[in-house]
């Protein structure tokens, strides 16, 4: 039986952080997951539920979560309601929110009889596997980390889609969710952030000082994020394992709402991939 919790726990920044968790009811001692999404993304898109839920299945305590500011609420955790905090989110915000999912699993002595807190992996989806790669080259609590669909540049997304002085000059430039057909805010605060910690923040500086097994799964058919950005994270760290996952997309042949009761094949392969990784490194 899977055991399904839900958390809301404080952030560093005036925002909740919302929290699941799923785990095998009658085991203890198992291997921590803390899965990351992506920009425009949270813990209960599309068929994350279901992954969570073959990870546990697999014999691991999956936990995933909301950035403080990914635009959700706590009455209103899917999709994006609350777009100020979006606009007021940054590279710091989302580093501090995964710190302290990490400190509160550390310090939760409900769990600490069901949790080996010494085999803990990161998984990041996305702009989350930017965010996953440079938590763990900084916090040894992180055993191994694994890139999904990876942005290799944060960089390069801050000045891809626009006029940095027209940006300045306004406070605030818009991005459109295809999806929900929401004009998404950013302020400038974001880009004076990534400038003021642009070493911390540079994705490949963390991946060739990464000491831990580090897993690389992307699909070859991904028209959001390029795979070759995935090769270059490789190239980085030669140490690296790296997977291709043929004809698919960038959430794993999946999509919001996912209404069936199974993973698709590509995202089913990609919970066997990091099961079997996991526990070789271990």
């Amino acid at each position: 039986m899977i055991l399904k919790d839900n958390y809301v726990i404080n952030g560093r920044h005036q925002k909740p952080i919302l929290i699941d968790t799923l785990a095998s009811g009658n085991k203890s001692n198992l291997p921590v997951v803390i899965f990351c999404h992506g920009y425009k993304g949270f813990k209960d898109w599309g068929a994350w539920n279901l992954m969570g839920e073959a990870f546990a299945k697999a014999g691991f305590f999956f936990l995933k979560f909301n950035f403080s500011h990914n635009g959700g609420t706590v009455r209103q955790p899917i999709d994006f309601p609350d777009l100020e905090a979006f606009a007021e989110n940054n590279y710091t915000k989302e580093l501090d929110d995964l710190e302290t999912v990490i400190d509160w699993l550390f310090e939760n002595k409900n769990l600490q009889s069901k949790v080996n807190l010494e085999n803990l992996s990161l998984i990041g989806h996305s702009r989350g596997g930017g965010i996953v790669v440079i938590k763990a080259e900084e916090d040894r609590r992180i055993k191994q980390v694994i890139s999904l669909a990876s942005v290799s540049d944060f960089g390069k997304r801050m000045t891809a889609s626009g006029d940095l002085e027209q940006w300045k000059k306004s406070g605030v430039k818009y991005v459109l969710n295809g999806r929900t057909k929401q004009q998404m805010p950013h302020h400038y605060q974001f880009y004076e952030d990534f400038k003021a910690n642009e070493e911390r923040f540079t994705i490949e500086r963390a991946v060739a000082y990464l000491k831990i097994p580090h897993l690389i799964i992307h699909g070859d058919a991904d028209p959001s994020v390029s795979i070759e950005e995935s090769e270059k994270l490789h190239q980085w760290n030669p140490d690296s394992t790296f997977m291709v996952v043929k004809g698919a997309d960038h959430v794993f042949n999946t999509k919001h709402p996912w209404d069936k009761n199974s993973l698709s094949n590509e995202l089913a392969e990609v919970v066997v991939t990091i099961t079997n990784f996991i526990n070789k490194n271990t």
